[in-house]
């Protein structure tokens, strides 16, 4: 009986992976117009890529408050405008030296 509702969970998730990305090739067929969606469809990869990367950089060290506080630092620094080298290396760092310290 528990492989029997696992097959059916298996079918589900297939069908709708299959429909979520099907439909809007089949529906959407003209040019699309509307600005908010444009600008809606323009920042989904860039969502994804987030939502995918935070998770990592928080469980990547022994510390979540030294992750966070070098997240904090690498926002500043892209935001300023550094390479993406130099804000991987100053992230790199700053956990360094936030997971040396004794109290943390």
């Amino acid at each position: 009986m528990q492989s029997r509702s696992i097959i059916i969970y298996m079918i589900i998730m297939a069908a709708v992976t299959y429909l979520i990305r099907v439909l809007p090739l089949t529906l959407i067929r003209k040019e699309i117009k509307n600005t908010f969606i444009r600008s809606f469809l323009y920042y989904v990869p860039y969502v994804t890529l987030a939502v995918m990367t935070f998770p990592a950089i928080i469980n990547a060290t022994e510390s979540p408050i030294a992750a966070f506080i070098s997240f904090i630092v690498a926002m500043m620094l892209a935001w300023m405008g550094a390479s993406l080298f130099k804000v991987a290396v100053v992230a790199c760092v700053v956990v360094f030296v936030i997971e040396l310290l004794p109290f943390i």
